[in-house]
């Protein structure tokens, strides 16, 4: 069993390659802006970036969708921005990174997934520039082109702690889809 996480900032081709890679699979697509709150959405389409305490609960939720789907036997894509190295802890369960006195922290224990062999965070990169371009002309997505920078500002790219990959958007959707698979070993 494996689950993938495909991360970036907005507008990095996250939900494409996401679901390219899970249907081409046959893995669990899950889409983490699908489970933002009401409030988070309209706060970012105001072009207000979201603190950790508002991820807090969004990345839990997060946690138990991966950790139930692990538990059930399943191959999982999740496309998430998992901007910091916290979020991606806590992705994983680590409880310990979140601020116990934040409203939105519940004192249950969460199972942790294994950075190591459990997962693998696909970090897709590209310039400011090339992204800037590609939210201009994209529609219907609550994220406003104004956090770009925010985004940007946040980021952690993935490190030592983690298992990851990192490739550059300006290779096209299949060879995206292609180089994640060889890094899965998997040669369709």
């Amino acid at each position: 069993m494996m689950i993938v996480v495909v991360m970036g900032v907005c507008g990095s081709g996250k939900t494409t390659v996401s679901s390219s890679l899970a249907e081409k699979l046959g893995w669990k697509f899950f889409d983490a802006d699908d489970y933002h709150s009401e409030e988070n959405k309209e706060k970012m389409a105001k072009g207000i970036p979201l603190n950790d305490e508002e991820r807090i609960p969004w990345l839990c939720t997060l946690h138990e969708i991966l950790l139930r789907e692990y538990s059930l036997g399943a191959n999982v894509i999740l496309a998430c921005s998992s901007l910091k190295t916290m979020y991606r802890s806590i992705l994983m369960g680590d409880s310990s990174v979140i601020n116990r006195k934040s409203e939105n922290y519940t004192e249950q224990k969460h199972s942790q997934l294994d950075f190591n062999k459990d997962v693998l965070f696909v970090h897709l990169h590209g310039s400011m520039e090339l992204i800037m371009k590609r939210l201009e002309t994209r529609k219907g997505h609550f994220m406003s082109a104004s956090l770009l920078q925010s985004q940007f500002d946040s980021l952690e790219p993935p490190g030592d702690i983690e298992t990851f990959i990192t490739i550059s958007i300006e290779k096209s959707i299949p060879e995206i889809v292609a180089e994640i698979e060889k890094n899965l070993g998997l040669n369709l």
